[in-house]
């Protein structure tokens, strides 16, 4: 629970003074011997921890994943295996997994706000840019998902070029030479993230041939995150997204007070 939940619960009565003020007591993480989960982190970020979930034991995972569920009531995981869902849902059954972006999650019903455009240059990419529109879901993001528009067929982008440009972020996921990002950049007014995918031939190098393209972007607003960080692109592309939406509800209120 965050403070506003913890304040809001007292104003309800439905827990006493006494617990809030155990709750604010409690050291901002939680030491347990092979990890000190963050249990602060929301409160100092506004984003809950995640649990990078590749390479853990099985023990480590249970354990983690028990304690943020109870820690605020939902839990994501990212990098998780069909075995590691199956060890977690035998004993959550609420937890959910997408193999496609291999996310495990048990997640809490929420409004989505503003709007993320993550797009793709091929149905390759797709298992990155899934990593990065789910993470931005759960972190309370509306997203418009537009796959398979890279730049051996232009046409494809320019079809839903209207829906891209009314986003406030824009996530670009590409393999091969990485071009789709530079394009975005080039057609937009608001950030793009670029994501580069280790998808493509031998020359590709695993991704790096497309990190490079997007590093040495010649469009302005072009950021880049690691070769197949979803995660890191959803989690940027929600910081935008929320700015976003704080300035324009600042916007009309002051529309209101000035009786425009």
């Amino acid at each position: 629970m965050d403070t506003r939940e913890i304040l809001q619960k007292v104003q309800n009565k439905e827990i006493s003074i006494e617990e809030a003020e155990s709750f604010f007591r409690r050291e901002p993480f939680e030491e347990m011997g092979y990890a000190k989960l963050d249990t602060h982190r929301k409160l100092r970020s506004g984003f809950a921890e995640v649990i990078y979930c590749s390479g853990k034991s099985d023990e480590h995972l249970l354990h983690i994943f028990g304690k943020l569920y109870e820690e605020d009531g939902e839990v994501f995981g990212t990098r998780a295996t069909k075995e590691q869902y199956e060890l977690v849902h035998a004993q959550y059954k609420e937890a959910v997994y997408d193999p496609i972006s291999r996310i495990l999650k048990i997640e809490k019903q929420k409004e989505h706000i503003g709007k993320i455009a993550v797009c793709t240059a091929g149905t390759a990419d797709i298992p990155v840019a899934e990593e990065a529109a789910q993470t931005a879901e759960y972190f309370g993001s509306q997203v418009e998902r537009i796959y398979d528009v890279g730049v051996s067929g232009l046409h494809r982008l320019l079809s839903r070029l209207d829906v891209i440009q009314s986003a406030n972020c824009i996530v670009a996921v590409a393999g091969m030479e990485g071009a789709l990002a530079s394009v975005l950049g080039g057609l937009v007014d608001k950030p793009v993230i670029a994501v580069p995918t280790s998808v493509g031939y031998g020359a590709s190098m695993h991704g790096l041939s497309a990190l490079l393209t997007m590093i040495n972007s010649c469009a302005n607003g072009v950021a880049v995150v690691n070769i197949d960080n979803g995660y890191g692109a959803g989690y940027t592309a929600t910081q935008i997204n929320r700015l976003a939406c704080h300035a324009k509800q600042i916007d009309t209120d002051e529309d209101k007070e000035n009786g425009r």
